[in-house]
């Protein structure tokens, strides 16, 4: 549920254009916590009217997307204004549009996003293996192990002939 009705929407718009209150004095008469939704309220009735206040849980296509991104560039709109002037919920949405537009390029805005990503899982799923080639590597594991084991013996045995010769000098 939305946390402002449409009719309070409209309520506070037409205490601000119709009874000239500004934006700070209208928040602080409906007790609300900011003044720039009450701005944000206004813009978007002037721009497209009551239609404007109403939430619009829509899916835009790539084409509306890109459109979107290249009109507000063309046009030096901000964020804001952009969302504003197409009517969009959030000015945020807008920002994604313009970040997947110039790091992927303007293709990227036409695939679908929503959702979870198929792959949800840190860890990489282990392959599956067959019985020749997972005894392969078992016995290729235990021929290194033994061979590792061999060299340590090796080497601390050559250290112990070269540790009585150096105390001797």
């Amino acid at each position: 549920m939305a946390k402002y009705s449409n009719e309070f929407k409209l309520q506070v718009v037409k205490y601000c254009i119709e009874e000239h209150h500004g934006y700070t004095d209208a928040a602080n008469h409906f007790n609300m916590k900011q003044d720039h939704t009450v701005l944000k309220w206004v813009r978007k009735y002037r721009e497209h009217g009551e239609k404007g206040l109403i939430k619009n849980n829509q899916k835009y296509d790539g084409k509306f997307k890109q459109n979107v991104v290249e009109y507000m560039h063309n046009n030096h709109l901000s964020l804001t204004e952009t969302a504003i002037k197409f009517n969009l919920g959030n000015h945020n949405i807008v920002g994604k549009w313009e970040r997947i537009y110039y790091e992927e390029g303007p293709q990227a805005l036409y695939e679908e996003r929503r959702g979870r990503r198929k792959n949800m899982s840190s860890k990489p799923r282990k392959k599956k293996l067959s019985k020749e080639v997972e005894e392969d590597l078992i016995a290729e594991n235990q021929r290194l192990r033994m061979e590792n084991a061999y060299l340590k013996k090796l080497q601390a045995l050559v250290q112990e002939r070269t540790k009585p010769k150096q105390e001797k000098k």
